[in-house]
């Protein structure tokens, strides 16, 4: 499944959701199933700046493909970094970096984020580029 394709099927999750309670509850839910990340990664360094709860953000590559690792001290942001790591791991960094996460206007959840949520998103997605064009120097370095 191409990155694409994982953004229109997480549409088609929330379009089978009434309203955005149910849709908060579904996106807390996502968090619940993240992978728990090592109390060794939980470092300043992986911290991602820009964020009011503590979001830790971890990136390695494995056969020329992205796997992102993340963990939250809040409910709902968890959930929202877990959909960004289902979103872009398992993808080549050329891909991340030309990807935005379009779901998130297809889906409303831009008007239905606080003010510092929807920066903290942006800025899990800023992160997560970053990330990217790190692995992408090394490759060409390499």
């Amino acid at each position: 499944m191409d990155i694409q394709d994982k953004g229109k099927r997480i549409v088609k999750e929330f379009e089978l959701l009434q309203d955005w309670p149910e849709r908060y509850k579904y996106i807390i839910k996502l968090g619940t199933k993240l992978e728990p990340l090592p109390a060794e990664a939980k470092t300043d360094d992986n911290l991602v700046k820009g964020c009011q709860s503590k979001v830790w953000l971890t990136a390695s590559v494995v056969d020329d493909k992205v796997e992102f690792k993340a963990d939250s001290d809040a409910a709902i942001t968890k959930g929202l970094v877990a959909l960004m790591v289902r979103f872009y791991s398992q993808e080549e960094p050329d891909t991340i970096i030309n990807t935005s996460p379009f779901f998130i206007d297809e889906i409303g959840m831009a008007k239905h984020l606080s003010p510092t949520r929807a920066n903290g998103l942006a800025s899990m997605v800023k992160q997560m580029k970053i990330y990217a064009m790190a692995f992408n120097s090394q490759k060409k370095l390499s």
